[in-house]
């Protein structure tokens, strides 16, 4: 059985690093435990350095947020962008529809409406967490 291939977007895993109970934190952790986690290396750098900036510090303990990015890295299939895309409005966010065509993923799971509003995107499902954890739970 092929495992599904997921974008999450950097907004998506800052909000689930920040309440662990929340609709992001349950996407993501079903995504790691069910799916197959595709990045590129632009994608990989902006959690890094938004996941750190000490302006997350007064609600998450740095420690915690390390520790996820290194509960991460391994499971992250980083994809080499071949093919360049530029079709978002926000063109900060083209680096996510990037990772999902050159890593043939499935679904972006994003709460960026500049995002939203391309679904689909190539044949990439483009949906909110809350979307993506219908999906999922009404799937066979």
């Amino acid at each position: 059985m092929t495992s599904e291939r997921v974008v999450l977007d950097t907004n998506v895993l800052i909000s689930a690093a920040l309440l662990d109970e929340s609709v992001p934190a349950r996407a993501r952790n079903h995504v790691i435990r069910s799916a197959q986690l595709i990045g590129t290396e632009a994608t990989v750098r902006e959690l890094v350095v938004r996941l750190l900036s000490p302006k997350f510090d007064a609600y998450v303990s740095r420690f915690v947020r390390e520790t996820l990015l290194r509960r991460l890295h391994p499971i992250i299939d980083i994809v080499p962008v071949i093919q360049l895309v530029r079709a978002c409005r926000d063109p900060k966010d083209d680096k996510f529809l990037e990772a999902a065509v050159n890593g043939r993923a499935d679904v972006i799971i994003t709460g960026d409406k500049d995002l939203l509003v391309l679904h689909p995107f190539a044949g990439v499902s483009i949906m909110t967490p809350a979307d993506y954890l219908a999906a999922v739970e009404q799937a066979p």
